[in-house]
């Protein structure tokens, strides 16, 4: 290494300085979307970065410039629809302005989702989209203090930019349909503790059941993951209770096609013996035997709010969390509550 340069990692500054030449000459000469320059200087750069091993940091400079017109998207797996609807909805907010999202998968996993983070970095992309924030994730502050342009999308942390669903209203709204049907043993199956959107849905639930005078039976309430088969043991939870619930409202409509197939697999029917809501409207839900009540997110909403906060630099909103409303959308899972015989016999059954 050159004598002149200190001990530690090169920069920029040092190959600028050996060279006797302006930092914006050397970033000019390395830059490979202009034409190669092949003078006396540049020959003299390219050396020089040769014998001092100088690494260009391309995401460092990719973000600097912002002209990279890609955007890193990370979330937990693409074999969750809503996530995977999350991610197209994204792609064509950013083809509308011409840029290109990468996507990158954490499988829900702390280490992961730094990783996924690190890999996009590197690839350049101007900022990044994540629907991964949880409770115990340091990423936006570890993003924060690099100087990375980031979003939350679908979750938040409470702090940084984003974009969500309005998840309390969806959780009122799919708790007061059930109430309006006459029901009023509703349990819930909360999803994760962790995610920001069930912990709302769940404030909506208890917020609905509230304002009708119930107190909330803890045993109703019964936290889950995201997935199907947790949706199904969670509705085998509920069932078992001495006084079953005659509705569900599961906060993810995965696990509202697990607590279906629960229900059916214990001789109930579904919404004659218990009533049923999800969350989200995934595309299967419409086409299922009993076609699923849910809620309705508005994805593509909250990808362009998402892309628009993303690119708008270091101007924050007046409000940092930016929600868009659910829509209830009724479908054959609900009807009024008419509990018959075989319901009291559910609970005491070993199952």
């Amino acid at each position: 290494m050159d004598s002149n340069v200190k001990s530690g990692r090169v920069t920029i500054l040092d190959v600028a300085a050996a060279a006797g030449v302006s930092k914006s000459t050397v970033s000019r000469i390395l830059d490979e979307r202009l034409p190669s320059s092949d003078n006396d200087t540049a020959r003299k750069v390219r050396q020089i970065v040769e014998r001092l091993g100088y690494v260009r940091d391309v995401s460092a400079a990719s973000l600097r410039r912002g002209q990279t017109m890609t955007i890193g998207v990370i979330v937990p797996r693409l074999t969750d629809t809503v996530m995977a609807m999350l991610y197209e909805a994204i792609a064509r907010a950013c083809a509308r302005t011409g840029r290109i999202a990468l996507v990158a998968t954490t499988d829900e996993q702390v280490e992961g989702e730094l990783r996924a983070a690190e890999s996009l970095l590197q690839r350049g992309v101007d900022g990044l989209i994540l629907a991964t924030a949880r409770d115990d994730d340091d990423l936006p502050d570890i993003l924060t203090k690099r100087g990375v342009p980031f979003v939350l999308a679908l979750r938040t942390d409470h702090k940084s930019l984003s974009s969500i669903g309005d998840d309390r209203l969806g959780g009122y709204l799919a708790t007061r349909h059930l109430l309006d049907l006459g029901h009023r043993r509703i349990g819930i199956i909360a999803g994760p503790g962790y995610a920001s959107s069930a912990r709302g849905r769940q404030e909506g639930y208890l917020q609905a059941l509230g304002e009708q005078g119930i107190v909330t039976d803890p045993d109703l309430i019964v936290d889950s993951t995201f997935s199907i088969d947790a949706g199904t043991d969670a509705a085998l939870t509920l069932m078992r209770l001495s006084s079953p619930p005659t509705a569900i409202f599961a906060v993810n409509d995965n696990t509202a096609i697990g607590a279906m197939s629960a229900l059916i697999n214990l001789g109930l029917s579904v919404p004659e013996d218990v009533s049923l809501v999800g969350y989200n409207d995934i595309p299967i839900v419409g086409c299922l035997p009993t076609p699923l009540t849910t809620l309705r997110v508005p994805f593509d909403q909250i990808a362009i709010t998402a892309l628009d906060l993303l690119i708008s630099g270091r101007t924050r909103p007046r409000e940092p969390i930016q929600m868009a409303a659910p829509t209830l959308i009724p479908r054959g899972s609900t009807m009024a509550n008419s509990r018959n015989g075989r319901m009291a016999s559910v609970g005491a059954r070993d199952t």
